[in-house]
């Protein structure tokens, strides 16, 4: 199979990024078709920076704000490569990432996305995530899932025509979009991955969608994703995780509404108790308190996650 590789990066008000992410994808050692930036309707100097690079392979669009789902699905539109190659525009990929991502698709071919692993940049310094061991189809992602990282917008390659029928992106979802459409997508195809970290995801960028919040306007939600004939099935137990971990964001910045109906729909839960815990404390206590109290358990999560454990 031909593979020629379509890199959509939507953007954002990330003037102070994108260039580093763009120059990442001009140095791989092996070149995509196209690289097709959406501007999301910026309101910084960030459709500049792309300009400013004049590169031949950049294609620059612009759209007004609609978010990161729908910014994305634009960009797959227009796309004309087999392959879609996600990247956000404060993320980098290592020289070998597109290639690697086509040995892949040689090697499994029929997959529904191909995946790599990631490095965590935060404070300048670069950490290891935690994800499975061996290259290859993921066995069972849903089981897998619940104990490591596996699809990462900016780390996973999907066929368009697998994209497309799949129907892209949950627009209008702000938080746990990406999430979605792998559980979306995992559930009809098989997943394929290696561990050679070859992106580097940032937790510095000076906008992330779950730090800038407005209340979504969305008829997608992760109680779609729930099959209760499964009982509780991997793959019902990593919809609760995401959910949940949504709901904790949410509930943080004061929608209680949105935590007490996750923390009924999602009780079942048995291996995420303790974030369900979690929400169940904080939908009582004053919203004044919770992002204090959010912030902290971040912070320590972090923490524990820097030292490996």
């Amino acid at each position: 199979m031909n593979v020629e590789f379509s890199v959509i990066v939507p953007l954002y008000n990330k003037e102070r990024e994108v260039g580093a992410a763009l120059g990442s994808v001009l140095t791989q050692r092996l070149l995509p078709c196209e690289i097709i930036v959406v501007d999301d309707g910026s309101t910084d100097g960030g459709a500049d920076a792309v300009r400013a690079l004049a590169s031949p392979l950049i294609r620059l669009v612009s759209q007004e704000n609609a978010g990161v789902s729908a910014a994305r699905n634009r960009g797959a539109a227009l796309a004309g490569g087999t392959h879609l190659a996600f990247l956000d525009a404060d993320d980098c990929w290592r020289p070998g990432y597109l290639e690697k991502m086509a040995e892949m698709i040689a090697a499994y071919p029929g997959c529904g996305a191909y995946a790599a692993a990631f490095d965590i940049v935060s404070d300048g310094r670069v950490y290891p995530n935690v994800h499975p061991e061996r290259e290859g189809v993921i066995p069972d992602f849903f089981r897998e899932a619940m104990r490591s990282y596996i699809c990462q917008p900016s780390a996973t390659v999907v066929p368009r025509d697998v994209f497309l029928q799949s129907g892209g992106f949950p627009e209008g979802m702000k938080i746990g979009e990406d999430l979605y459409f792998w559980i979306r997508l995992a559930s009809r195809y098989d997943i394929c991955f290696t561990p050679v970290p070859l992106v580097l995801y940032s937790r510095t960028a000076s906008n992330r969608s779950a730090g800038i919040y407005t209340p979504e306007r969305t008829a997608y939600s992760f109680e779609d994703c729930y099959r209760p004939e499964e009982g509780n099935s991997f793959r019902n137990e990593y919809v609760a995780r995401c959910a949940i971990g949504k709901a904790l964001t949410l509930a943080a910045k004061g929608d209680t509404d949105f935590g007490l109906r996750t923390e009924r729909f999602f009780a079942y839960t048995k291996m995420y108790r303790r974030g369900w815990r979690k929400l169940y404390v904080l939908n009582r206590i004053p919203p004044a308190l919770r992002p204090a109290l959010h912030a902290f358990y971040n912070r320590m999560a972090w923490a524990i996650a820097k030292k490996g454990f």
